[in-house]
C-alpha cells in the first residue's frame, strides 16, 4: 500500500487569498510549512495562468479544487482548460444548493454531473463530491450520501468525504472511508474538539477526539491519495499556525 500524501485544503486560509499578491505570499508560507500538494478553493478572482506560476514558484503541486456546482455547468470547458493548465486531476465540489437534499434532488443530482463526468474522465480528470453532516440525512431511510454514491459508477463519482463532518452528521469517518474504498482520491482531514460548553469545534488534525489511527489505516487500505488538511475555523489562532500543527502531527505519524 503506497502512504497518501499530505495537503493544504487553502480554504483554511481563504481570508489571505483575496488578491494575486495575497496568493503568492500565501503559498510561499505554505510551502515553508512542508506542505508539497494544495487544493485551490477561496481565491479571490485571479488569472488561473497566474495561479499554475505562483505555484510552481513556491513548489507547490495543486492536486485539487473546490470548484462551484454552477461553474461545472456552465462553463466546463473553462474548468477543463484551467484544470489542464494546473495539471491538476482531481476537481471537486465542496456542496450543492439546498434544493438537490431530497431523494429526487439525489437523482437529478446524478443525471446532471452524467455527461459532466463523461466529459471530464475524456479530459484524464475524475469528479469528487465533498460532504458536510447534512447529507447523513436520510430520506427514505437511506443517507442521502448513500444514495449518490450507490447510484452512480466509481469512475463518475468519486468521494471527497470529510472526517468532521461525517462524525458531525453521526457517523463513521473509518467506516464510510471502507465503504468508499476505490473511489476516495481526497480526504479531508480535520479534527473535531468538545469545550466545557459542550460546543463541538474544528480542531488540528490530532489535537482533538477524532481515532486517527483507525482513519489513516483505512485510508490507506481503501487507496487515499491525499490528505488534505482543512480548518474551517481556527478560532483566533493564526491559521498557518494551524496548518503547521496539523502537518507536524501527521508528519510524526509517517506521513509527508
Amino acid at each position: 500500500m503506497t502512504k497518501p500524501v499530505i495537503g493544504a485544503q487553502l480554504y483554511t486560509l481563504r481570508e489571505y487569498e483575496k488578491t494575486l499578491p495575497d496568493i503568492v505570499k500565501t503559498l510561499k508560507k505554505v510551502a515553508a510549512i512542508g506542505y508539497k500538494t494544495v487544493q485551490v478553493s477561496g481565491f479571490g478572482l485571479v488569472d488561473p495562468k497566474e495561479v499554475a506560476k505562483a505555484a510552481k514558484d513556491a513548489g507547490l503541486r495543486i492536486v485539487s479544487t473546490h470548484t462551484s456546482w454552477s461553474r461545472f455547468m456552465n462553463e466546463l470547458d473553462q474548468v477543463i482548460a484551467e484544470h489542464k493548465l494546473w495539471n491538476c486531476p482531481h476537481p471537486a465540489i465542496g456542496g450543492l444548493p439546498d434544493e438537490y437534499f431530497s431523494e429526487e434532488g439525489a437523482k437529478r443530482f446524478l443525471d446532471e454531473l452524467a455527461p459532466i463526468a463523461g466529459r471530464l474522465n475524456k479530459a484524464g480528470l475524475d469528479f469528487s463530491y465533498h460532504n458536510h453532516n447534512h447529507e447523513l440525512v436520510k430520506y427514505g431511510g437511506k443517507t442521502w450520501l448513500a444514495q449518490i454514491y450507490d447510484g452512480a459508477a466509481p469512475a463518475l463519482l468519486k468521494a471527497e468525504l470529510d472526517t468532521y463532518w461525517i462524525t458531525a452528521g453521526g457517523g463513521d469517518p473509518a467506516g464510510w472511508i471502507k465503504r468508499c474504498a476505490g473511489r476516495i482520491p481526497l480526504l479531508h482531514c480535520k479534527d473535531m474538539m468538545v469545550t466545557r460548553e459542550r460546543e463541538q469545534r474544528f480542531a488540528e488534525v490530532g489535537e482533538g477526539n477524532l481515532n486517527w489511527k483507525s482513519i489513516l489505516e483505512q485510508a490507506e487500505q481503501s487507496g487515499v491519495k491525499y490528505l488534505l488538511v482543512e480548518q474551517d475555523n481556527c478560532y483566533g489562532r493564526d491559521p498557518f499556525e494551524s496548518l503547521a500543527i496539523s502537518y507536524k502531527n501527521l508528519a510524526s505519524w509517517g506521513y509527508k
